[in-house]
């Protein structure tokens, strides 16, 4: 430096006229001197200076760093990468339904998948010396440096894209020197340690972009462009690009679309924000000016997209389930990784909210894949009939507490419906349906409602258990009579849905026609084994202890009550040969690389055996095909082997039907949601109603999936069953009585629990009818007014069943029973003879009224003092006679005959009966005969009972 300045000393000394003398001379060499060393001097102090600022500058930041732990590749990139990705749902087969419910949506995508418009407009934008720094640009620093230290009005910034990244994914937003220091050094290591085009898709992926379409917060610029554009961030052109680049600076300022997903009035600052970043990559050098010029002039709100349904919209019910089984899955998975177990979390609520709490973070922001067994065309078509369904019955009204006013109005409520569709063997959840508007009423009818479930509960905790227990068979014979099994009632306890009794019935018949008395009998013989045992097995999650005990469980009167899943699933066990597979409708979540984190595995349990599973279904077959579901078989367009259950709850605000064939298992709930009578005016019975819909559900199902829901095959018999004969008046094997009163016959039994024992219940005797009713005859009862009969044991009842009954209420009213009697059956003597009849007559015809007295039995008919005919009681009171006296006698059942009725003459006048004789006329030949007309048959008079149950 010194030679340069001498030399540039004596150019202005050799200067013509600039130094005139050797004195001048001799001054400016001194200047040089003295200047020289002062310039010196002060680089001296500058450099020293410089050295002490930058030790000072050094010092500083490495105070302002020191806390900063040195961080490794493997905690870096986790750090980067760990941004939060929208969670998936998809029906089964891979179909895709949409994204979770979330605060920010987010959707990676690798940088090869991204317009390289966007790629430079992002660069070009926000660090146009991307490719050339190693995190940090000097120049930028300082220039930020100064305008923070003298507060000046212009703020460039001077972070890098790497900077920027750092800040977003492990530092803060906080402003201040030590917050980015750390970041210089953070993005000085970054650099170290990852290549530009992995820090490139990091930034791209990380970035906020405002607003979509559908107001929802996105970020990351494949949610951008989906959300904004309607595209994939590969198919961006350059206009979008540039606008998508410009959204970081302000994304909410600049964003196209308000919360609300409406067009913002004012676009001015967003397409403001668009030319910046054009001119940008014009002065570039990324576009030319023919690109430049016209991505200026385009009319970019032309591709602004419109707001997209997204699966809560279009799916509320099925997205709000997802949702909490995922939850559910994940919160178990969580606690334990960190070694709780889920009985743990059951008996703390406080544990069990922490880890739902953070598992419910965690599904919807860590990018997973949530595969369900929801077919979506069984779905979709499922939920267009419960739409269109003209049958539901009348809205009714309730009143409830306005919650914005506090006072009390009065709404209509509708008819609501649940209903599942169950896979047998595997136990996936095919499809549902929730209810019938989800913005009326959010409560899910198939999962989450709490109902009595009926005569449905007959099946699962009253037959096949009896039978599991050996204490019943299908032919086992049950009292359908008054009978009082309530202690706390003095009337007889319960009813049959119809009021009425049926006298004896076998199991399979009292199943079939819903029969409410034997089912709750053959319960209270079988209480003290527990058979809620069963229901546990089962799935019934919401049992409690009068569960347990209380004889109307047997009836579906639960003390909360069970879900429509939950009985659907319970009925897949007889479909299963007595396995019960619990229902599920999550069938593996992935991460977002596609590493499974959770799989279902299906775990049976044993119920029942295959005899006991076989003979329900067998029996309930006859449910639909000649019982209360019978109306199911005309309204269905398909055929399967179908065996199920309908039911009601209490007072009639429940009507169910449950029906399983070989594949599938689909059961349906209709009622109010504030329990109210179903029954209502009109064509159709709340039964009808509720089985016709079954039905139109299971036609939709079958339209797309026939071959999943109308299997070829039928139930399978297993082994261990056997087909034997027994007398329909006790179940036993049959005797030689038996045969001879024609009640034998035959049904499916478990062949550990065959009948042993013959039936000793009827003798033989003599009946003799009043009517339609019967009574045993005395030993001195006239044989002409008997016929044969048989006549139940005066003990068998307490000895079969262990009750008292009525016994005239034990024979059903039935034509194959008419010839058997109980002990009931007597007509008592009154201990005299009859009264004398008084009778008539009309042409050739004999007529008489009933005897007053209750004992008489019939009428003998005599003519010219000779019996000529025997009438029974009951039966038409006349005679056709000849010519001659006829009177008439009263019988009564001790055999006891009254005196002569009065006579009649028939043929003859009253003046004949003189004695004298006169000169015969001659005789005018008789008329013939008029023809005798048989009596007109009697219309007969039917009735068709509509399908209903209790």
């Amino acid at each position: 430096m010194k030679e340069k300045f001498q030399m540039l000393f004596n150019k202005l000394r050799q200067t013509p006229g600039l130094f005139r003398n050797k004195k001048a001379a001799k001054g400016a060499s001194i200047t040089y001197q003295v200047v020289w060393n002062l310039t010196l001097l002060f680089l001296i102090l500058a450099v020293i200076g410089g050295a002490f600022a930058g030790g000072l500058g050094a010092g500083y930041f490495a105070s302002l760093v020191k806390d900063e732990p040195i961080r490794s590749y493997a905690s870096m990139k986790k750090d980067i990468y760990d941004y939060e990705e929208t969670s998936e749902i998809y029906f089964s087969d891979n179909v895709y339904l949409g994204k979770l419910r979330t605060d920010l949506e987010r959707e990676e995508v690798k940088l090869d998948d991204v317009s390289e418009h966007l790629i430079n407009a992002v660069v070009a934008t926000e660090d146009e010396y991307f490719y050339e720094h190693n995190g940090v640009v000097p120049k930028a620093i300082m220039r930020a440096l100064f305008q923070e230290v003298t507060n000046s009005s212009v703020q460039s910034g001077g972070s890098t894209l790497t900077q920027q990244l750092i800040k977003n994914q492990i530092l803060t937003n906080e402003v201040s020197f030590e917050r980015k220091a750390k970041e210089i050094l953070l993005a000085l290591r970054l650099e170290k340690f990852f290549d530009k085009k992995e820090i490139l898709e990091a930034y791209l992926n990380v970035s906020t972009f405002g607003r979509n379409a559908s107001g929802r917060n996105i970020a990351g610029v494949e949610a951008a462009a989906n959300g904004i554009f309607g595209v994939s961030a590969k198919e961006l052109t350059l206009p979008q690009a540039a606008f998508i680049a410009g959204l970081p600076q302000s994304p909410f300022g600049y964003t196209p679309f308000t919360k609300e997903g409406k067009i913002k009035e004012n676009l001015e600052p967003g397409f403001s924000r668009m030319k910046t970043v054009l001119k940008r990559m014009y002065d570039d050098g990324k576009i030319d000016q023919k690109q430049y010029e016209e991505a200026l002039a385009y009319d970019l709100t032309k591709d602004f997209t419109t707001p997209s349904e997204s699966p809560l919209e279009k799916y509320p019910y099925l997205t709000y389930e997802i949702e909490e089984r995922a939850v559910n899955i994940m919160t178990n998975i969580l606690a334990k990784n960190d070694g709780y177990e889920e009985l743990d979390l059951k008996e703390d609520d406080e544990l069990r909210e922490e880890y739902r709490t953070l598992a419910d973070r965690t599904i919807r922001q860590n990018g997973f894949q949530i595969h369900t067994t929801i077919n979506k065309d069984i779905y979709d078509q499922m939920q267009q009939v419960k739409d269109n369904y003209p049958y539901y019955g009348p809205d009714k009204p309730e009143t409830v507490k306005d919650p914005e006013t506090g006072e009390n109005k009065q709404i209509m409520e509708p008819v609501e419906v649940g209903a599942m569709l169950i896979e047998n063997k595997t136990g996936k959840i095919i499809s549902f349906v929730g209810g019938r508007d989800h913005k009326r009423e959010q409560l899910n009818h198939a999962t989450s409602a709490l109902r009595q479930n009926g005569s449905t509960m007959k099946p699962l905790l009253v037959y096949a258990p009896a039978m599991e227990l050996g204490k019943a068979a299908p032919g086992t014979i049950l009292p359908d009579v008054p009978l009082y099994l309530n202690p706390g009632l003095n009337r007889p306890w319960p009813k049959n849905y119809t009021n009425t009794y049926n006298g004896l019935v076998s199991a399979r018949h009292a199943l079939k026609q819903s029969y409410n008395v034997p089912a709750v009998k053959l319960y209270k013989d079988i209480v003290g084994q527990r058979p809620a045992t069963y229901l546990e097995k089962m799935g019934f999650t919401s049992l409690i202890g009068p569960d347990y005990t209380n004889l109307s469980t047997s009836l579906g009167s639960l003390e909360y009550g069970v879900t429509v899943e939950e009985n659907t699933n319970a009925f897949t066990t007889f479909a299963n040969g007595g396995k019960f597979i619990d229902a599920y409708m999550i069938e593996k979540i992935t991460d977002k690389d596609g590493n499974v984190i959770f799989q279902h595995k299906s775990e049976p349990v044993d119920v029942f055996s295959p005899q006991t599973a076989y003979l329900t279904i067998d029996m309930m077959r006859d449910v639909i095909n000649s019982g209360t579901a019978t109306s199911i078989k005309n309204r269905l367009k398909f055929s399967s082997d179908w065996a199920g259950k309908t039911g009601t709850g209490t007072e009639f605000i429940d009507a169910w039907f449950v029906a399983s064939n070989p594949n599938v298992t689909f059961g349906i709930w209709s009622g109010y949601d504030t329990p109210k009578s179903l029954k209502a005016p009109g064509p159709l019975s709340y039964s009808l109603r509720n089985n016709y819909l079954w039905a139109d559900l299971m036609n939709a199902a079958y339209d797309v999936a026939p071959d999943l829901v109308d299997p070829n095959e039928s139930f399978k018999m297993p082994g261990g069953i056997v087909r034997r004969s027994f007398c329909a008046i006790s179940g036993l094997l049959p005797s030689e009585a038996c045969s001879k009163a024609g009640l034998v016959e035959t049904d499916l039994f478990n062949a550990k629990f065959v009948p042993t024992k013959v039936d000793d219940s009827l003798g033989n005797g003599k009946l003799v009818r009043i009517g339609d009713k019967k009574y045993m005859a005395l030993e001195s009862t006239p044989e002409e007014f008997t016929e044969p009969g048989m006549v139940v044991n005066p003990d068998y009842i307490q000895k079969l069943f262990g009750i008292k009954a009525n016994l005239s209420t034990l024979i059903p009213n039935k034509e194959r029973w008419k010839s058997i009697l109980t002990s009931a059956d007597q007509l008592k003597d009154n201990g005299k003879a009859p009264a004398a009849p008084s009778i008539k007559a009309s042409g050739e015809t004999i007529t008489w009224g009933a005897h007053p007295e209750q004992d008489v039995i019939g009428y003998r008919v005599y003519s010219g003092g000779k019996k000529v005919a025997t009438i029974k009681a009951g039966a038409s009171l006349n005679y056709k006679s000849g010519s001659g006296s006829i009177h008439v006698t009263a019988v009564d059942i001790a055999g006891k005959e009254s005196a002569p009725s009065n006579a009649v003459e028939i043929g003859k006048k009253p003046d004949e009966e003189k004695t004298k004789e006169e000169k015969p006329k001659e005789e005018k030949p008789k008329d013939p005969p008029a023809e005798e007309k048989p009596d007109a048959e009697k219309p007969s008079e039917s009735g068709e009972g509509e399908d209903t149950a209790t």
